[in-house]
Protein backbone atom coordinates (compact mmCIF):
# COMPACT_ATOMS: atom_id res chain seq x y z
CA UNK A 1 0.00 0.00 0.00
CA UNK A 2 1.23 3.66 -0.60
CA UNK A 3 1.80 6.38 2.06
CA UNK A 4 -1.81 7.58 1.74
CA UNK A 5 -3.45 4.29 1.57
CA UNK A 6 -1.53 3.40 5.09
CA UNK A 7 -2.51 6.61 6.96
CA UNK A 8 -6.04 6.21 6.40
CA UNK A 9 -5.93 2.87 7.64
CA UNK A 10 -3.99 3.57 10.92
CA UNK A 11 -4.58 7.27 11.56
CA UNK A 12 -7.38 8.17 13.76
CA UNK A 13 -7.11 11.54 13.83
CA UNK A 14 -5.26 14.55 12.45
CA UNK A 15 -2.67 14.79 14.80
CA UNK A 16 -2.24 10.72 14.36
CA UNK A 17 -1.91 11.00 10.93
CA UNK A 18 0.74 14.04 11.30
CA UNK A 19 2.60 11.73 13.38
CA UNK A 20 2.75 8.56 11.29
CA UNK A 21 3.45 10.90 7.85
CA UNK A 22 6.36 12.27 10.05
CA UNK A 23 7.46 9.40 11.34
CA UNK A 24 7.94 7.32 7.63
CA UNK A 25 9.76 10.47 6.39
CA UNK A 26 12.19 9.69 8.70
CA UNK A 27 12.11 5.77 8.14
CA UNK A 28 12.46 6.48 4.69
CA UNK A 29 15.59 8.91 4.87
CA UNK A 30 17.06 6.43 7.05
CA UNK A 31 17.09 3.48 4.42
CA UNK A 32 17.62 5.59 1.59
CA UNK A 33 20.92 7.01 3.31
CA UNK A 34 21.86 4.35 5.39
CA UNK A 35 22.10 6.68 8.57
CA UNK A 36 20.61 6.21 11.75
CA UNK A 37 17.34 8.88 12.12
CA UNK A 38 15.66 9.40 14.89
CA UNK A 39 12.03 11.02 16.43
CA UNK A 40 11.77 13.35 18.89
CA UNK A 41 10.34 11.71 22.48
CA UNK A 42 6.97 10.35 22.24
CA UNK A 43 4.35 9.11 24.75
CA UNK A 44 3.88 5.61 26.06
CA UNK A 45 0.76 6.01 23.47
CA UNK A 46 2.53 7.02 20.57
CA UNK A 47 5.01 4.54 20.75
CA UNK A 48 2.42 2.25 20.87
CA UNK A 49 0.85 3.53 17.99
CA UNK A 50 3.85 3.50 15.97
CA UNK A 51 4.96 0.50 16.72
CA UNK A 52 1.55 -1.18 15.49
CA UNK A 53 1.69 1.19 12.39
CA UNK A 54 5.66 -0.07 11.46
CA UNK A 55 4.59 -3.31 11.74
CA UNK A 56 2.05 -3.21 9.48
CA UNK A 57 4.23 -1.24 7.34
CA UNK A 58 7.08 -3.33 7.19
CA UNK A 59 10.63 -3.08 6.11
CA UNK A 60 11.69 -0.62 8.99
CA UNK A 61 14.44 -1.89 11.42
CA UNK A 62 13.87 0.22 14.87
CA UNK A 63 14.14 0.87 18.50
CA UNK A 64 13.09 2.80 21.47
CA UNK A 65 15.41 4.45 23.25
CA UNK A 66 14.43 7.11 26.65
CA UNK A 67 17.84 7.18 28.65
CA UNK A 68 17.69 4.75 30.65
CA UNK A 69 15.96 1.07 31.01
CA UNK A 70 12.49 1.36 32.06
CA UNK A 71 12.18 5.25 30.51
CA UNK A 72 8.79 6.58 30.21
CA UNK A 73 8.98 8.57 27.37
CA UNK A 74 11.36 7.23 24.53
CA UNK A 75 12.59 8.43 21.26
CA UNK A 76 12.22 6.11 18.32
CA UNK A 77 15.64 5.31 16.42
CA UNK A 78 15.56 3.96 12.85
CA UNK A 79 18.72 1.96 11.87
CA UNK A 80 19.86 1.24 8.48
CA UNK A 81 20.37 -2.77 7.77
CA UNK A 82 24.17 -2.54 8.63
CA UNK A 83 23.58 -1.42 12.32
CA UNK A 84 22.06 -3.99 14.76
CA UNK A 85 19.77 -3.17 17.60
CA UNK A 86 22.00 -4.71 20.44
CA UNK A 87 24.92 -2.68 19.27
CA UNK A 88 23.58 0.71 20.35
CA UNK A 89 25.38 2.28 22.92
CA UNK A 90 22.69 3.41 26.26
CA UNK A 91 22.42 6.84 25.25
CA UNK A 92 20.91 5.90 21.37
CA UNK A 93 24.37 6.35 19.68
CA UNK A 94 24.56 9.69 20.68
CA UNK A 95 21.01 11.21 20.35
CA UNK A 96 20.04 12.02 24.03
CA UNK A 97 22.09 13.04 27.03
CA UNK A 98 20.86 14.71 30.59
CA UNK A 99 20.93 17.93 32.21
CA UNK A 100 21.27 17.93 35.86
CA UNK A 101 20.68 20.58 38.64
CA UNK A 102 21.04 20.87 42.56
CA UNK A 103 17.85 22.02 44.24
CA UNK A 104 17.21 22.19 47.93
CA UNK A 105 14.50 19.59 48.58
CA UNK A 106 13.93 18.53 45.03
CA UNK A 107 11.61 16.06 45.79
CA UNK A 108 9.40 18.26 47.08
CA UNK A 109 8.61 19.99 43.63
CA UNK A 110 5.71 18.83 41.50
CA UNK A 111 6.19 17.20 37.84
CA UNK A 112 4.49 20.35 36.70
CA UNK A 113 6.51 23.02 38.53
CA UNK A 114 9.57 21.20 36.58
CA UNK A 115 7.71 21.14 33.56
CA UNK A 116 6.32 24.67 33.22
CA UNK A 117 9.91 25.78 34.38
CA UNK A 118 11.93 23.65 31.64
CA UNK A 119 9.62 24.73 28.87
CA UNK A 120 9.41 28.14 30.00
CA UNK A 121 13.45 28.47 28.29
CA UNK A 122 11.20 27.81 25.01
CA UNK A 123 12.11 23.71 24.13
CA UNK A 124 8.61 21.75 23.70
CA UNK A 125 7.59 18.89 25.28
CA UNK A 126 8.78 16.71 22.65
CA UNK A 127 12.44 17.61 23.12
CA UNK A 128 12.22 16.54 26.83
CA UNK A 129 12.60 12.96 27.99
CA UNK A 130 11.03 12.22 31.65
CA UNK A 131 12.40 14.06 34.43
CA UNK A 132 13.52 12.58 37.70
CA UNK A 133 13.71 13.99 40.78
CA UNK A 134 15.81 12.64 44.00
CA UNK A 135 16.56 14.49 47.58
CA UNK A 136 18.50 17.31 46.19
CA UNK A 137 18.81 16.80 42.43
CA UNK A 138 16.72 17.40 39.14
CA UNK A 139 17.76 15.71 36.23
CA UNK A 140 16.00 15.87 32.48
CA UNK A 141 16.58 13.60 29.56
CA UNK A 142 16.65 15.74 26.69
CA UNK A 143 17.44 15.46 22.92
CA UNK A 144 21.68 16.30 22.45
CA UNK A 145 20.42 18.67 19.77
CA UNK A 146 18.31 20.99 22.18
CA UNK A 147 21.01 20.35 25.54
CA UNK A 148 22.41 23.94 24.69
CA UNK A 149 19.48 25.81 24.87
CA UNK A 150 18.62 24.24 28.22
CA UNK A 151 21.82 24.67 29.76
CA UNK A 152 22.29 28.44 28.31
CA UNK A 153 18.39 29.35 29.29
CA UNK A 154 17.49 27.45 32.26
CA UNK A 155 18.29 29.52 35.27
CA UNK A 156 15.38 28.45 37.76
CA UNK A 157 12.61 26.34 39.14
CA UNK A 158 9.76 28.79 41.18
CA UNK A 159 12.08 31.21 43.26
CA UNK A 160 15.08 28.10 43.51
CA UNK A 161 18.13 29.85 41.37
CA UNK A 162 20.03 26.99 39.58
CA UNK A 163 23.55 26.28 37.56
CA UNK A 164 22.74 23.38 35.14
CA UNK A 165 25.57 20.98 34.06
CA UNK A 166 25.10 18.26 31.45
CA UNK A 167 26.09 14.79 32.86
CA UNK A 168 26.58 11.56 31.49
CA UNK A 169 23.37 9.09 31.11
CA UNK A 170 25.23 6.61 33.20
CA UNK A 171 25.22 9.08 36.11
CA UNK A 172 21.37 9.26 36.06
CA UNK A 173 19.90 8.47 39.77
CA UNK A 174 16.40 6.18 39.10
CA UNK A 175 13.98 5.81 41.88
CA UNK A 176 11.88 2.57 41.71
CA UNK A 177 8.61 3.28 40.90
CA UNK A 178 5.92 3.10 44.16
CA UNK A 179 3.76 0.26 43.76
CA UNK A 180 1.10 -1.32 45.95
CA UNK A 181 0.78 -4.97 45.75
CA UNK A 182 -2.89 -6.04 45.14
CA UNK A 183 -4.01 -9.64 45.76
CA UNK A 184 -7.85 -9.95 44.92
CA UNK A 185 -10.69 -12.33 42.78
CA UNK A 186 -12.08 -12.15 39.72
CA UNK A 187 -14.88 -14.04 38.34
CA UNK A 188 -12.73 -13.94 35.13
CA UNK A 189 -10.05 -11.88 33.16
CA UNK A 190 -12.23 -9.22 31.79
CA UNK A 191 -11.07 -5.59 31.78
CA UNK A 192 -13.78 -4.59 33.50
CA UNK A 193 -12.73 -6.90 36.59
CA UNK A 194 -9.46 -6.38 36.61
CA UNK A 195 -10.18 -2.78 36.43
CA UNK A 196 -11.91 -2.64 39.48
CA UNK A 197 -9.68 -5.49 41.16
CA UNK A 198 -6.45 -2.95 40.33
CA UNK A 199 -8.03 0.28 41.40
CA UNK A 200 -10.50 -0.57 43.97
CA UNK A 201 -13.68 0.49 41.76
CA UNK A 202 -17.26 -1.44 41.50
CA UNK A 203 -17.07 -3.11 38.30
CA UNK A 204 -20.21 -1.03 37.53
CA UNK A 205 -17.58 2.30 37.50
CA UNK A 206 -15.08 0.37 35.73
CA UNK A 207 -17.12 -0.46 33.20
CA UNK A 208 -18.18 2.81 32.91
CA UNK A 209 -14.65 4.36 32.50
CA UNK A 210 -14.24 1.91 30.16
CA UNK A 211 -17.07 2.82 27.56
CA UNK A 212 -16.04 6.43 28.08
CA UNK A 213 -12.45 6.40 26.23
CA UNK A 214 -10.41 6.50 29.28
CA UNK A 215 -9.04 2.88 29.79
CA UNK A 216 -6.39 2.05 27.43
CA UNK A 217 -4.23 -1.47 27.34
CA UNK A 218 -0.85 -1.36 26.52
CA UNK A 219 -1.36 1.78 25.82
CA UNK A 220 -3.63 1.36 23.41
CA UNK A 221 -7.07 2.77 23.96
CA UNK A 222 -10.01 0.13 24.45
CA UNK A 223 -13.65 -0.10 24.62
CA UNK A 224 -14.68 -3.44 24.97
CA UNK A 225 -15.62 -4.38 28.90
CA UNK A 226 -14.95 -7.90 28.19
CA UNK A 227 -11.69 -8.02 26.94
CA UNK A 228 -9.33 -10.64 28.12
CA UNK A 229 -5.95 -9.28 30.24
CA UNK A 230 -2.75 -11.42 29.61
CA UNK A 231 -0.09 -11.28 32.50
CA UNK A 232 2.05 -8.73 31.63
CA UNK A 233 -0.08 -6.27 30.53
CA UNK A 234 -0.08 -2.43 31.77
CA UNK A 235 -3.49 -1.31 32.24
CA UNK A 236 -4.02 2.89 32.34
CA UNK A 237 -7.10 4.93 33.22
CA UNK A 238 -7.05 8.47 32.81
CA UNK A 239 -7.33 10.09 36.20
CA UNK A 240 -6.37 6.70 38.22
CA UNK A 241 -3.32 5.90 36.73
CA UNK A 242 -1.80 2.13 35.87
CA UNK A 243 -1.42 -0.71 37.10
CA UNK A 244 -0.13 -4.03 35.67
CA UNK A 245 -1.56 -7.67 36.04
CA UNK A 246 1.47 -9.91 37.21
CA UNK A 247 -0.22 -12.78 37.69
CA UNK A 248 -3.41 -14.86 37.47
CA UNK A 249 -3.75 -18.09 38.95
CA UNK A 250 -5.23 -20.80 41.33
CA UNK A 251 -8.68 -20.15 42.25
CA UNK A 252 -10.55 -19.50 45.63
CA UNK A 253 -12.71 -21.54 47.85
CA UNK A 254 -15.61 -19.98 45.58
CA UNK A 255 -14.18 -20.70 42.19
CA UNK A 256 -12.90 -17.37 41.46
CA UNK A 257 -9.34 -16.32 39.72
CA UNK A 258 -6.62 -15.10 41.87
CA UNK A 259 -4.91 -12.08 40.86
CA UNK A 260 -2.04 -10.37 41.71
CA UNK A 261 -1.80 -6.30 40.66
CA UNK A 262 0.92 -3.92 40.87
CA UNK A 263 -0.87 -0.60 41.07
CA UNK A 264 1.82 2.10 40.26
CA UNK A 265 1.08 5.13 42.63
Amino acid sequence: MNKTEFLDRCARTGEERVLLSRVLDRAERSRLRSTPEHTDFLSDTEQALLTDALRLYGGAQFVFCGGYEGAERRVCLFLPDWLEADTLSADANGVLTAVSADISRAERLSHRDMLGALMGVGLTREKLGDILLTENTAQVIVLKSAAEILLSQWDGVGRFRIEPREIPLEELVVRPPQVKEITDTVAALRLDSVLSAGFSLPRSRAGELIAAGRVAVDHRDCLKADKIVREGQTITCRGLGKCVLRSAGGLSKKGRIIVKIDRYL
